[in-house]
């Protein structure tokens, strides 16, 4: 009997709390919106559109629940007392870029969540995940202990996936997660090789960013390798180009990304651009199908505008590829003409363009590929998943409903404040949980 192994993307649920506080230095994106007011019903109803079309195209899409926000726990811990509605408004004249921080929405990109090895690359034959630490900014820096809990929850059978704790939440050992690794294989089913892109090393002396910094390690991504198991022959260690992490690329999923023997990538995405391809094409059973964007084509300044790379490269069943972009992209010329003149038209598997509307993340620094976790699973790893994460029909007309009855429309910097938009969010993320069927996993369930 053959296990068919599948990609799935699981989708980070825009939260409730969604705004523009433009708290991500070195994220263009985000530092040029802040201030403005979102809307976070539209987000996560963007959000699930893009699940619903891809699953639609017959695409495995899973669902991650948001986190608790306002996180009142970390301002407890960091001195305000008394009831929620005092912390709040104490936060709010004292330290109001500490109340933006614990209202930030930006678990919904999931690709930061964790890195994980399908099992057909470790030694022990399980899916082996470890949650990013976020260490490099503290909004970010809140976030694992819930999603490690939302990960082992979905991910339970003990059989089948493997747990790491995050790494220490120091500077040496700061881990972004997926949107800096990238696994490379000829099918999801036969052995891979993982590229791990970093900024910076902790104990080296190699070249940096000046203008903003470099958020991965080398020693990160090196210690999630020893955790999970993967040799020398299956990594991959490369570094970002400093000069792009300047213009505005924080992750390298923002310059590049991998499906499968394809890569497409940046002429700027990487310091030793010839040296990594030699690597994996030496490490690599199967041969590797680069695509280089050269920069005379897209400018480092249109590609981090319209997010060209941070798009989804999806495997279709007759071989072809698929790559879901966002609607940016069809706003610079650059960017529409590489994409409809040199990507369609080259020699390599990609041979449909999907655009999608995803502004709302968009104009927080997050584009289609930041939305989601991929995880490579067995048939028989699919069954033994737990709760009702995996997207159907049925889940997605729940999951917009929900949306709908708890979101607002309009979310303003003065709203943070407000204590019933606290009480909103805890009822509507209780609801979610039984919704889902993944027990509890927020601090307000667990006492």
């Amino acid at each position: 009997m053959i296990n068919t192994v599948r990609e799935v993307n699981f989708d980070g649920l825009v939260g409730l709390t969604h705004n523009y506080a433009g708290l991500a230095h070195g994220n263009v994106a985000s530092m040029s919106h802040g201030g403005r007011v979102s809307n976070p019903r539209e987000g996560a109803l963007q959000g699930l559109a893009k699940m619903k079309s891809l699953m639609d195209a017959g695409y495995a899409q899973g669902v991650l629940p948001p986190q608790q926000r306002p996180d009142l726990g970390a301002l407890r811990a960091l001195g305000f007392s008394g009831t929620d509605g005092e912390i709040l408004r104490h936060a709010a004249s004292e330290a109001p870029q500490l109340l933006r921080a614990v209202c930030s929405a930006s678990s919904m990109w999931t690709a930061n969540a964790a890195s994980v090895t399908p099992s057909v690359d470790a030694p022990d034959r399980r899916v082996h995940v470890t949650p990013a630490n976020l260490q490099s900014s503290f909004h970010r820096f809140l976030e694992p202990p819930t999603t490690r809990r939302v990960l082992q929850a979905i991910f339970r059978a003990d059989a089948h996936f493997a747990h790491h704790p995050a790494l220490p939440g120091t500077p040496a050992f700061s881990d972004e997660g997926a949107a800096n690794h990238t696994r490379l294989c000829s099918d999801y089913g036969e052995p891979g090789v993982h590229l791990f892109v970093y900024g910076r090393q902790a104990f080296g002396g190699q070249r940096e960013p000046q203008r903003y910094p470099a958020r991965q390690t080398l020693e990160a991504s090196q210690a999630v390798a020893r955790q999970h198991g993967l040799s020398a022959a299956q990594t991959v260690f490369a570094q970002q180009h400093p000069d792009a992490i300047d213009a505005g690329v924080f992750h390298n999923d923002v310059i590049a990304v991998g499906n499968g023997p394809v890569l497409l990538y940046h002429e700027m995405a990487f310091m030793d651009e010839k040296g990594t391809l030699e690597e994996l094409r030496a490490k690599l059973s199967t041969p590797l199908i680069p695509v280089r964007v050269p920069l005379a084509a897209v400018s480092l300044e249109d590609a981090v505008a319209s997010y060209l790379f941070n798009s989804q490269l999806l495997s279709n069943p007759d071989g072809s590829m698929t790559l879901v972009v966002p609607g940016e992209c069809q706003e610079r010329e650059a960017v529409w003409r590489t994409l409809q003149d040199f990507i369609l038209a080259g020699n390599n598997p990609i041979g449909e363009v999907i655009v999608k509307d995803v502004k709302q993340s968009m104009r927080n620094g997050g584009g289609p590929a930041c939305l989601r976790l991929r995880v490579a699973l067995s048939e028989t790893e699919q069954a033994a998943l737990s709760g009702r994460v995996l997207l159907n029909d049925e889940l997605y007309a729940d999951l917009t409903a929900w949306v709908s009855r708890h979101y607002r429309d309009r979310l303003a910097a003065d709203d943070l404040a407000d204590p019933q938009l606290a009480n909103e969010s805890l009822t509507a993320l209780d609801e979610l949980t039984k919704l889902l069927k993944i027990g509890a996993v927020y601090p307000f369930q667990l006492g």
